[in-house]
């Protein structure tokens, strides 16, 4: 109950797709979605082969509680080897699509090999199929998503897709679904183009069954009236820039600075203020994720006045809005202050299937390859990289997700682009992977958790905010971080949301109905921890060590410049020994035989 009980295996180039139970006693050890995914691949991938090859394995995983009327629960993800880290990835995404997986009746659907042309897989209930998506391929994901609807004429698909920069091999491109939510870090984008898939459409009747389903809709009750999102509800995630900007640990000119001047220019206010142009604001409305009361995803408009769009076809329809990551990377990362041209860049994102933050960060740190000299006019195809440029953006990403020259470079990711270019100090990444909004001079537990993520750098594999807002001691940050870390991988195994940020006690209360059997706080959090210590050794076997748990120079040795952390650098070197302690691993950053034997690895 909760778990379908059924996986189902395509293999791409035979064209096969066959059901299979699932392995019920890794669900009970690994519970779903991350961490039973992570185990799958584990299992059946060699963490030495290269991202892009048909070796690598490609996983989309619902979680126990996907689909289910529990608060938040339409959550799922999708796990490989990430095409932009060389590490163990897992991208999680909301919308209507996981939970239309579940009511077909499956829990993952594990991809294997490299079709040798162009095809979609149809999942409708038990079955499925491969067919082919040559008219589609070289399309955007809007542009996918209309032509699947109309060849089915089935207005209930669900669908997930990659636009032309997963086709492209972009290091960082993302799957998207339902139009504008994003399985977006990491690269898994381009290790569904290598495959030469399209998408997955799904469509299910079956629903999901619960073992003690009054007292799982009294629990669900219980827990969805403890969500107190009233914030996120009106203003979304945007309202954490002005945040950032007060406290000095918000990223701008690629970390040269921590606060933006034209922060005011670029917030949850402007968002939501009537414009000029034609007397309406660029927020249209809310949009919620399946059983989600919060509705913290935005739908905009883009001023019809604005240069961006102007002569082009298909930006005038409202979509995916700014949320705090988008708008940091697109606005202050890159010294930009206009809300309109931030927004197009958004948009394109979604239509061709790229993740904003890492987009960002590559064009960050190529803007300052272009201030000191290392990047020429030549080398960019003319275009003038320079920092507050809104025209730069909108050029930029454009060239991007198609893979069309400066914006082939741009694709390599800004740790391969600084490499090139002679100045690998200038990426602002962990293992490859691009900041998210949050300096680690002023955020010394973030910079702790960006160092440490198993994915490379991300904000929401750790939840040292209240420490850190708070000027929390430095000697807790580990123990913080570790705690943290171990509670969201139990949390992203479930099928639920982090915005709500569940206690283990609410998930618990929730899976004991819906799956029947003893679930405590105690159980997920060593599920938690076990999944932590399984994605470090797959990174550990895939070739990385403790010294990819490291910060860039620039957080380590130049002081911050203003705001709370000002004349502080990350001082992640008191941290990182005592987290590896904490961790039961030795100073290499391996888990001790003590360690694995207790988690059962």
């Amino acid at each position: 109950m909760g778990w379908q009980g059924k996986i189902l295996r395509v293999d791409l180039a035979a064209g096969t797709c066959e059901g299979e139970p699932l392995d019920m006693g890794w669900a009970g050890e690994y519970l779903g979605q991350r961490g039973l995914a992570t185990k799958y691949l584990a299992e059946e991938s060699d963490p030495q082969a290269d991202p892009l090859s048909p070796a690598n394995k490609l996983i989309f995983a619902t979680g126990p509680l996907t689909g289910t009327p529990a608060a938040t629960g339409g959550r799922w993800s999708v796990v490989t080897k990430g095409a932009l880290t060389g590490a163990v990835a897992c991208s999680n995404s909301g919308g209507q699509f996981g939970a239309e997986l579940k009511f077909a009746g499956w829990d993952m659907v594990i991809l294997a090999g490299k079709a040798p042309r162009p095809v979609y897989l149809l999942i409708t209930d038990d079955d499925a199929e491969l067919l082919a998506a040559g008219d589609l391929w070289g399309s955007s994901v809007w542009r996918a998503d209309q032509g699947i609807r109309a060849r089915h004429t089935d207005p209930g698909l669900r669908i997930a897709a990659i636009g032309r920069a997963g086709e492209a091999g972009v290091k960082f491109a993302c799957v998207v679904n339902d139009l504008s939510r994003a399985a977006g870090r990491s690269g898994v984008g381009a290790v569904m183009g290598a495959k030469n898939l399209k998408a997955i459409a799904v469509r299910g009747t079956q629903g999901v069954a619960l073992n003690d389903p009054e007292r799982f809709l009294a629990a669900a009750a219980a827990t969805a009236a403890k969500i107190d999102a009233d914030g996120l509800t009106k203003s979304g995630t945007l309202p954490m820039l002005d945040v950032t900007q007060a406290f000095g640990a918000l990223p701008t000119r690629n970390f040269q600075e921590v606060q933006f001047a034209g922060a005011g220019k670029v917030n949850a206010a402007t968002q939501q203020a009537v414009r000029g142009s034609d007397g309406e604001p660029n927020l249209i409305a809310n949009k919620a994720c399946f059983a989600c009361t919060i509705a913290c995803g935005r739908i905009s408009k883009i001023d019809p006045g604005h240069f961006s769009i102007a002569g082009k076809e298909g930006f005038t329809h409202a979509s995916g809005g700014l949320e705090y990551e988008s708008s940091y990377a697109f606005g202050p990362l890159l010294g930009i202050d206009d809300f309109e041209a931030m927004t197009y860049a958004n948009f394109v994102c979604d239509k061709e299937g790229m993740d904003t933050i890492s987009f960002g960060g590559a064009l960050a740190a190529a803007m300052e390859l272009f201030e000191v000299g290392a990047l020429t006019l030549e080398d960019t195809g003319g275009v003038a990289l320079d920092f507050g440029s809104a025209e730069a953006l909108v050029a930029m990403v454009e060239a991007t997700a198609e893979g069309k020259g400066f914006g082939a470079e741009l694709g390599l990711g800004s740790k391969l682009l600084c490499e090139k270019y002679g100045r690998p100090e200038l990426a602002m990444a962990v293992k490859g992977q691009d900041f998210p909004g949050y300096d680690g001079r002023a955020m010394p537990g973030m910079g702790l958790a960006f160092a440490t993520s198993n994915r490379g750098a991300c904000h929401l594999r750790a939840s040292p905010y209240g420490s850190d807002f708070s000027g929390g001691a430095i000697e807790d940050k580990a123990g913080i971080v570790k705690d943290s870390q171990d509670r969201i991988a139990a949390l992203d195994s479930s099928g639920l949301c982090a915005f709500p940020t569940f206690s283990l006690d609410h998930i618990a209360s929730l899976l004991a109905p819906a799956l029947g059997g003893e679930w405590t706080a105690q159980r997920l959090n060593e599920i938690g921890e076990r999944i932590w210590n399984l994605e470090r050794r797959f990174n550990l076997a895939a070739g990385l060590t403790a010294d990819d748990d490291t910060l860039p120079k620039r957080l380590l040795l130049e002081p911050a410049k203003s705001g709370t952390g000002e004349g502080r650098v990350c001082e992640l070197d008191r941290m990182l020994p005592e987290y590896y302690r904490l961790r039961g691993w030795n100073p290499d950053g391996e888990p001790t035989a003590k360690t694995l034997e207790r988690l059962g690895l």
